[in-house]
C-alpha cells in the first residue's frame, strides 16, 4: 500500500517558494463534505506557505473536472495571473454498477492527458475509494490528508516547472 511516510513528500524543500503564483483548485459538488475537507487541507499547507492567489472553481461532479480546467486555463492563459497549477479534488465512492471504474477512468485519463498537453501540472487530489471510511481516513486519519499532499505537490511541481526555466 501506498504510504506517505514512505515517501519525501512532506519535507518542502524546494529551495525559494513563488508566493505570487497562481494555483487553481477544481473541486466537486458530489461528496461535498468530503471535498470540503480535502480544500481545507489545501488551504492550510497556501497559508503556511504564503501563497495568496487561490483560486476555487466548482464542477458537478469528478468526470467534469478535466473540462473545467482546460477551459479555465483557456480563459485565462494570457493573462498576468493565470494558473502555476491546478488542483483536482473529488471523491468518487464505489457503488453496485460499474460507474464507479467509468468515472475513475475518465477522470484518471483527463488529468493524464492535461499533464501532457498544458504547460502547467494538474495534481490529482481524487480520492477513489470504496466506502466512507476510507475516505474518512484520506482526509486527516491513518492514510494522512490527501488534501494537504495536494498542496504541497503542487508547489513542488510549481517549484520544478521555474526551475526549468531558469535553467541555462
Amino acid at each position: 500500500m501506498a504510504e506517505v511516510s514512505n515517501s519525501k513528500l512532506l519535507q518542502i524543500d524546494t529551495g525559494i517558494q513563488n508566493t505570487n503564483a497562481c494555483v487553481v483548485i477544481v473541486r466537486t459538488e458530489w461528496n461535498a463534505a468530503i471535498i470540503d475537507e480535502l480544500e481545507k487541507g489545501c488551504m492550510t499547507v497556501f497559508k503556511n506557505q504564503g501563497i495568496k492567489d487561490v483560486k476555487v472553481i466548482t464542477v458537478p461532479g469528478a468526470f467534469e473536472i478535466p473540462f473545467g480546467i482546460k477551459s479555465y486555463w483557456d480563459a485565462n492563459k494570457y493573462k498576468d495571473d493565470r494558473p502555476h497549477a491546478f488542483i483536482a479534488l473529488g471523491c468518487v465512492l464505489r457503488g453496485d454498477t460499474p460507474h464507479f471504474e467509468y468515472v475513475c477512468q475518465g477522470v484518471t485519463s483527463g488529468i493524464t492527458q492535461l499533464n501532457l498537453t498544458l504547460p502547467v501540472p494538474v495534481i490529482f487530489g481524487i480520492l477513489t475509494v470504496d466506502n466512507d471510511q476510507q475516505a474518512q481516513e484520506r482526509i486527516g486519519g491513518k492514510h494522512g490528508h490527501k488534501g494537504e499532499e495536494a498542496a504541497i505537490t503542487a508547489l513542488k511541481m510549481i517549484s520544478l516547472t521555474q526551475s526549468f526555466k531558469n535553467s541555462h
